[in-house]
């Protein structure tokens, strides 16, 4: 008898450990995954090793990340420069639909994105996700008294409108680019130390502007201390009760060009930039060992990607003595409207969902936040994510959402393009950027007013085929003015832009005929 009943308790616990492993592995199964969002800053397409096979930068942690991911061929940023790129990708909306129609912000700007905007960081939080972003946030907040002049700013009190006001559990970063000031850590709403000095960088690459720098901001190290604030975050919450969102907008390859010493010389290239990209390539391959270390590489969406084009503060001369363009095959850099100034490298990895290989699928940036949707099995408001499509099909997994079919680029003066198919019209005579011909240029009163060209067979954008293709023209020229007109791209309710109902650089929408 006694024998009989240890057999029952012990096939009792069979059953139960059987029943509990099955419930871990079904919660495991449909468990969210976190998501890592990795934003360099000023990187080009050609810079990348897996996309340029004659890149002398050899990236091989963003490498890995491509073999075991989906590469993606035709991505682009909303903008060819910082601020518009990153309001994109945060809200899902093109940046030109903001109040900022043309430039950046600078590092004393008032926030941005509008209280009321729904963003990828609230949409998570709201679905059960711990949301930090650790960087470069260059979309503008409210310093203390700012309303009194950028002298008048008082640091020992906490901001206003920042990225904890934008769905954000967890800021640590600065608020504009690495070169412009004020130079002053903020943690989530708090200055973490009233600056009290004035620096600036000397020399053409490593130059940063003059201003107000805290004595725990020290430029050279600006990108280790964003890797290791990020390790620490994806270690405290790699085994927590919720998914996590980190959002890692890096102030690198952008100027000031400062490798440390660990990397100076590293690239071979006899030119900091290359040391710095590599150092960029390390970030990536610090982020993937603290996910592997925590078991969690998996079932974690990793996306990397550029914001814009390189800047020619990289030094395109020098580095074509050595045989590297950083703009690979295409025209132009960083500020164009030129496919230079907003292709660039896109890498999404989840290996429990998703094979490794490559997309030619048009992708803009903005569409993070409707896959992320997608992914999700959730739906958009009408006023959310108005420019956002899912590339989640792209992925070869299932979906139900449509794929983007064309997309509007956008260059630093406000210039718009529009590309649908092969062909993309330009709707300014030049590059609407910093590459001849430059808007101020007297070139540019001797060229056409718009511009068409076959991608297909003329990547380097160098046939116009304005004449031989009016009517293409025209049909482009609608369709953009829909686009702009009815305040959204995806199908919805019409909604309005921000700011006037017209601008100067929207000459182009009044018929041609």
């Amino acid at each position: 008898m006694k024998n009989k009943l240890c057999c029952i308790f012990v096939l009792q616990l069979l059953v139960l450990s059987f029943c509990s492993c099955e419930k871990a592995q079904t919660k495991n199964v449909e468990s969210k995954p976190n998501i890592i969002f990795i934003l360099a800053d000023d990187l080009g397409y050609g810079d990348v090793s897996s996309y340029n096979e004659d890149s002398k930068i050899q990236t091989a942690h963003i490498d890995k990340l491509a073999s075991e991911g989906v590469l993606f061929t035709d991505a682009h940023t909303s903008s060819a420069v910082c601020t518009p790129t990153r309001y994109g990708i945060l809200t899902g909306r093109y940046n030109w639909r903001s109040t900022l129609k043309k430039h950046v912000l600078k590092g004393y700007s008032e926030a941005l994105i509008a209280s009321d905007r729904t963003t990828i960081a609230g949409f998570l939080k709201t679905n059960g996700y711990a949301t930090a972003g650790i960087g470069k946030w260059h979309l503008g907040w409210d310093w203390a008294d700012i309303e009194k002049g950028k002298d008048s700013v008082d640091f020992s009190k906490k901001i206003k409108n920042g990225p904890t006001t934008n769905g954000f559990d967890y800021w640590y970063g600065f608020n504009g680019s690495l070169d412009m000031p004020p130079y002053v850590w903020v943690e989530n709403n708090q200055p973490t130390m009233v600056p009290t000095e004035f620096t600036i960088g000397a020399g053409r690459q490593a130059m940063w502007r003059k201003g107000l720098t805290s004595d725990d901001f020290v430029h050279e190290q600006i990108l280790p201390d964003i890797t290791k604030r990020s390790v620490d975050f994806i270690n405290k919450n790699a085994h927590g009760d919720q998914p996590f969102f980190l959002y890692m907008p890096l102030p690198a390859p952008h100027t000031p060009i400062l490798p440390t010493d660990q990397f100076k010389g590293k690239s071979g290239l006899e030119n900091p930039y290359g040391d710095f990209v590599l150092m960029v390539d390390w970030v990536v391959g610090e982020i993937m060992g603290a996910l592997e270390k925590q078991g969690i590489a998996d079932n974690t969406i990793v996306v990397f990607t550029s914001d814009n084009g390189c800047s020619p503060r990289a030094n395109f001369s020098q580095l074509a003595t050595k045989n590297h363009d950083p703009s690979d095959e295409f025209r132009g850099h960083k500020a164009d409207i030129f496919e230079g100034g907003h292709r660039v490298p896109f890498i999404v990895r989840w290996p429990s969902k998703i094979q490794s290989g490559k997309s030619n699928q048009l992708v803009c940036t903005t569409d993070f936040f409707a896959t992320t949707v997608d992914i999700l099995k959730s739906s958009l408001s009408d006023d959310t994510a108005e420019d956002s499509y899912s590339f989640l099909s792209s992925l070869g997994a299932e979906s139900s959402f449509p794929k983007r079919e064309s997309i509007v680029h956008h260059s630093i003066n406000g210039s718009f393009a529009y590309r649908k198919g092969d062909y993309k019209a330009i709707f300014c005579p030049g590059s609407g950027g910093w590459s001849f011909p430059r808007p101020n240029d007297k070139a540019i009163d001797s060229l056409p007013k718009f511009q068409l060209y076959n991608l297909n067979n003329d990547i380097g954008e160098e046939h116009n085929l304005l004449n031989e293709q009016p009517e293409l023209f025209e049909q482009y020229r609608k369709e953009l003015s829909a686009i702009v007109s009815n305040g959204r791209s995806t199908e919805g309710e019409i909604q309005k832009n921000d700011g006037p109902e017209t601008w100067p650089q929207l000459s182009w929408m009044i018929d041609q005929k």
